[in-house]
């Protein structure tokens, strides 16, 4: 792989294959794929870093039907992993796509694992996320990237972008779920203490000759996988630093790009198409108005690169937006603090404390407006569907001195001393009191209907009930709760250790839902569904086939790699002058 970071180290005679427009989880696998096709790739990056918001996840992939699925749920089929969809999505999005999705999904994962360095592992426990529904399932479709030592990278490792620092702990070192709970356990078992030993022992040689851990995790170990196959493939180039300005189109559709960067432009044909993997329309100022409004862009904890540009492009060449999503974007509470050098950390609170018991979320009233224990999508739902009756935006997430100590609070980590939590309580992300009428009067909401909440939620404890939401009732609640906690519901605890603490919570866009319409291979579509020959849109710049709907863990990363897959199969029929599949 060649590596340039200047459109003008392009020969101006340059050809391509295919050329890919976004280096983020999906254009990388795009790219990839089109390389294990033999395809000749162009994959631009308009930053200096690759991996887009893949890079910042949990990089968990829900591919249903996979080799992997047998080893921990054997009974799955793909027959039930359908009625799932139609379950939760019902019309929003085309059958046609889902079960495209499906029939290819198990071979993609194949292909990487069999030609590349990207490999997985089912977890073995992690539950669709609408658990209630027919044809969902505890296990087996959502798989994790394997650590990567990010050593193999060699200089390319630079090119990562790094985690959000706010998920790593002792300056740099990246912690996956499993760590965490063998780091909190390490004074209790001996099987944990050696695996803590050992991550903060690497991470220590690490720090002596890199900025960073090189131990990689989750959404980075799942990029640098995908950076380090790349590598490997000497027709592929990835330019960074550049964007692209206009496409180039001729007798047979798109055929190329003009790229723009710091010292002019560069034409570059593309015998096989452009793929569109620029990350969605989320910092795109006009159409995040149209499609998101009253989101303010603060709230955004995704990744930098996903400014919409491309989407013009598109729309020029006649591309649609599909239609029907439940929502434009996918969502997840989020809480805000600023950094010592100015920036603004956006923590998305997606399992780690607002499920937990002792945990309660109320808005300006002091009442509860929703199941804390719901999807993250739901809930920044839900903060926006009240809103304007309630005044739910911001929220507040509030918990007492037993749950911050067990589960942490946001940025504020389980086991927090006075001392680890001051700068908190300095800047104001962390409210403290040691009565519920202070803290109500320090946050600037209804005393008398928190106090009342708290009441409610800690009888809904002694029951384990909770009759006005439902909290820990399916699966995919309990799985985030804490039955460890020893309560009649994982869920459920009681408020009544002071100091009581709350942070304040925000519904933050994670993600596009609404993208181009495109079929069963990636192909985008015109206004009367006719495909745009050489333009695919992969990831989330293609409408997400769960119509808006989040059904599992891992459903943008998911079908952005199996779409990627076919995207990249026609195209390079395409290239080839053959009929596509």
């Amino acid at each position: 792989m060649q590596v340039l970071t200047s459109q003008n180290q392009i020969p101006s005679d340059a050809s391509f294959d295919l050329v890919v427009i976004g280096a983020g989880g999906a254009g990388m696998a795009a790219a990839l794929f089109a390389a294990l096709e033999g395809q000749r790739v162009l994959l631009v990056e308009r930053t200096e870093h690759v991996g887009g918001t893949t890079a910042w996840s949990a990089g968990t992939t829900w591919v249903p039907g996979t080799h992997h699925a047998a080893k921990v749920n054997p009974t799955d089929t793909l027959a039930d992993a359908a009625d799932y969809l139609t379950n939760a999505i019902g019309e929003r999005t085309p059958s046609a796509l889902r079960q495209a999705f499906l029939d290819h999904g198990a071979a993609a994962i194949r292909l990487l694992e069999d030609r590349s360095e990207v490999k997985f592992r089912p977890y073995p426990k992690h539950p669709d996320y609408i658990s209630e529904l027919g044809g969902s399932t505890l296990n087996g479709r959502a798989l994790e990237p394997l650590p990567f030592d990010g050593r193999l990278l060699g200089d390319l490792f630079k090119l990562l972008r790094p985690p959000i620092p706010e998920f790593t702990v002792l300056g740099g070192m990246m912690v996956d779920r499993t760590d965490i709970n063998h780091l909190l356990a390490l004074t209790k078992s001996f099987a944990s203490f050696k695996h803590a030993l050992k991550i903060i022992l690497r991470h220590g040689m690490d720090r002596l000759s890199h900025p960073r851990g090189t131990r990689l995790v989750m959404g980075n170990a799942l990029v640098a996988r995908l950076l380090h196959s790349l590598s490997a493939h000497a027709d592929v180039t990835l330019l960074l630093n550049t964007s692209v300005d206009r496409f180039e189109r001729d007798a047979d559709g798109v055929s190329g790009v003009v790229l723009q960067g710091q010292g002019g432009s560069r034409t570059v044909a593309a015998s096989g198409g452009v793929v569109l993997a620029s990350g969605g329309f989320n910092r795109h100022p006009e159409l995040r108005a149209a499609m998101l409004p009253g989101a303010d862009i603060a709230w955004c904890p995704a990744a930098p690169g996903h400014t919409g540009e491309a989407h013009a492009l598109a729309q020029g060449a006649g591309a649609v937006y599909g239609q029907g999503a439940l929502s434009n974007a996918f969502w997840a509470p989020v809480s805000l603090r600023k950094r010592a050098d100015g920036s603004t950390a956006v923590f998305p609170h997606f399992v780690m404390d607002r499920a937990k018991p002792g945990m309660l979320t109320v808005n300006q009233a002091g009442e509860r407006f929703v199941n804390e224990s719901t999807s993250y999508h739901l809930f920044g739902m839900a903060m926006q569907a009240v809103h304007n009756g309630s005044r739910s935006v911001p929220a507040y997430l509030v918990c007492d001195a037993t749950a911050l100590q067990k589960y942490g609070i946001g940025m504020v980590r389980p086991g927090a001393s006075a001392k680890d939590m001051a700068p908190f309580l300095a800047d104001g992300y962390l409210t403290q009191a040691q009565t519920l009428d202070e803290l109500a009067g320090k946050l600037g909401i209804h005393a008398a209907g928190l106090k009342a909440s708290v009441q409610k939620i800690n009888a809904c404890a002694q029951t384990g009930v909770d009759p006005d939401f439902q909290r820990g009732v399916t699966a995919y609640q309990q799985n985030i709760g804490d039955a460890a906690a020893g309560g009649k519901n994982p869920n459920l605890g009681p408020l009544d250790t002071a100091p009581f603490y709350a942070v304040k919570l925000y519904p933050g866009d994670i993600g596009a839902a609404t993208g181009f319409a495109t079929d069963t291979s990636a192909c985008v579509l015109d206004a009367s569904g006719q495909p745009i020959p050489g333009l695919y849109a992969v990831g989330n710049d293609m409408h997400s086939i769960m119509g808006g709907v989040y059904t599992a863990p891992g459903i943008t990363i998911g079908p952005g790699i199996v779409f990627a897959c076919l995207a990249a199969r026609h195209a390079a029929a395409h290239a080839q002058g053959k009929p596509g599949f």
